[in-house]
C-alpha cells in the first residue's frame, strides 16, 4: 500500500486504491493476477479482486478470458487519447519524426510524474519500452529536475537513487553538482548512465517563465552521437524545442521570440 493510501480515510482509502492498481501496470509487462496484484500493493488477495473487479465493470481493466488476468482496458485507452490531444501532443509527432530523420536518432519527449521522466510522444513509445524513466539516470530526467516547475521539488524529494550501471549517478551531492552544470551548459547528457551503449543528449523546453514543461532528447549509441557532432545535434534538438514551444505552449505562456 503506498503512504497516500495509509493516510487516506474512508473511501478516499478506497480511490487511492483502486489508482494504486492501476499504477501497477506502468511497467509495461506482462499482464497481471490478482495475487500479482496482491503482492505488489501488500494487500490480501481478496481485496485485490474485489478491487480489480470494480476496475473491471468501469473498464479501466480488462480481464483475459483463457487466463483470467488483468490489463489495462478500453476507458484508459479513450482517457489517454484524450488527454494526448488535449496537450497538443499529436502536432508534436511530425516535429520529432523531422528531428529524428535529420540526426539519425531516435527523438523523445518527455514531461516529469513525481520521480520520473515519462515519455509522452517520440520513438521510444512501444510495446516492448516502458514510458517512465527514472530522473537521476537520464538526460530527460536531468533537463526536468535543472529547470523545474515550481511544487515540482528538486533532488531533495527524490527518493533513493539506485544504480543502474557503473556510471550511474547514486550520490545526491554529485546530482546537485551534475544539475549545475546542466544548467549552466543549458542541456544534460546521459552516457551510459542507464544502460551501456546508450549515449542522449537533452535539452529543455522552456516556459516564459524559464521553468521545463517538457524535456527534448535525441539518443542513439556513442558512435552516432559522437563528441564530434554534439553540437549539430544539440543545434537541431534546440530549434526543434523552439517549434515545440509555439505548438504545446499557450501565447501567454511562451518564452519571447528570439535565437
Amino acid at each position: 500500500m503506498t503512504d497516500a493510501a495509509a493516510r487516506a480515510p474512508g473511501g478516499a482509502q478506497a480511490v487511492q486504491r483502486a489508482l494504486d492498481v492501476l499504477h501497477c501496470f506502468h511497467d509495461n509487462g506482462p499482464d497481471l493476477s490478482a495475487s500479482d496484484l496482491a503482492r505488489r500493493l501488500s494487500l490480501s488477495v481478496s481485496t485485490a479482486h474485489r478491487l480489480a473487479r470494480t476496475l473491471l465493470g468501469a473498464e479501466f481493466l480488462e480481464q483475459d478470458a483463457r487466463t483470467s488476468r488483468y490489463r489495462l482496458g478500453p476507458a484508459v485507452t479513450e482517457l489517454g487519447r484524450l488527454s494526448y490531444h488535449q496537450r497538443g501532443l499529436h502536432l508534436a509527432a511530425p516535429e520529432l519524426a523531422d528531428l529524428a530523420d535529420r540526426t539519425g536518432a531516435t527523438a523523445d519527449l518527455a514531461l516529469r510524474s513525481g520521480p520520473y521522466a515519462v515519455i509522452v510522444a517520440g520513438g521510444s513509445v512501444t510495446p516492448k519500452v516502458g514510458l517512465r524513466r527514472p530522473l537521476h539516470s537520464t538526460a530527460l530526467g536531468k533537463v526536468l529536475l535543472a529547470w523545474a516547475t515550481p511544487g515540482e521539488g528538486g533532488p531533495s524529494s527524490l527518493p533513493l537513487l539506485p544504480a543502474f550501471t557503473d556510471r550511474t549517478i547514486v550520490e545526491p551531492a554529485a546530482l546537485d553538482a551534475e544539475l549545475a552544470r546542466v544548467r549552466s551548459a543549458g542541456y544534460a547528457v546521459n552516457d551510459g548512465e542507464s544502460a551501456h551503449g546508450v549515449r542522449t543528449l537533452a535539452v529543455p523546453v522552456l516556459d516564459g517563465a524559464g521553468h521545463a514543461r517538457f524535456a527534448l532528447a535525441v539518443r542513439g549509441t556513442p558512435s552516432v552521437i559522437t563528441e564530434a557532432r554534439t553540437d549539430g545535434f544539440l543545434a537541431q534538438a534546440r530549434s526543434c524545442a523552439r517549434a515545440l514551444e509555439v505548438l504545446l505552449l499557450s501565447p501567454g505562456e511562451r518564452r519571447p521570440p528570439g535565437p
